[in-house]
């Protein structure tokens, strides 16, 4: 399975301290999944993107979306772990525009998913996002690292 770390915007610099957290989580991911992050400068542009992925099965987008559903890890850890048993190649969490998704963006994510009602900034969600799939490879696999609270 492959992961996909997306947003709006420009790439972080090598000296963004969000960046290089959120990439030691998908580093950490690695046992359980490839990932990868990538930039877009628009959101047609990832859209462009998300249509040219070919696999065995279509791309499943995740828009991070403060209006989108609210998980505890666990069930989060359960919807990644129903979508890795069911064959998914690739899932790609995108966390978008300034000015949110537009309408069509919107119709096209499998799931709208929402960190929670604060407004946080975008390298903050990113590395918020990066931790809760680590988080949710090690409930899948029963690490320790998860204990519940």
């Amino acid at each position: 399975m492959q992961i996909t770390l997306a947003h709006i915007g420009a790439k972080p610099n090598s000296k963004d301290g969000f960046d290089s957290l959120a990439h030691l989580y998908l580093d950490r991911c690695s046992g359980f999944a490839r990932c990868r992050t990538e930039a877009f400068k628009t959101e047609e542009a990832l859209l462009d993107w998300l249509g040219r992925q070919q696999a065995r099965t279509p791309a499943v987008p995740v828009l991070l979306d403060s209006r989108g559903r609210q998980m505890i890890s666990e069930a989060f850890a359960a919807w990644l772990g129903a979508l890795r048993d069911q064959g998914a190649q690739n899932i790609v969490f995108a966390i978008g525009p300034a000015d949110g998704w537009s309408p069509a963006a919107r119709a096209q994510a499998q799931l709208l998913l929402s960190l929670g009602p604060l407004t946080m900034a975008h390298a903050l969600a990113r590395l918020v996002v990066a931790e809760q799939l680590y988080r949710a490879f090690t409930i899948l696999t029963g690490h320790p690292y998860h204990a519940g609270h």
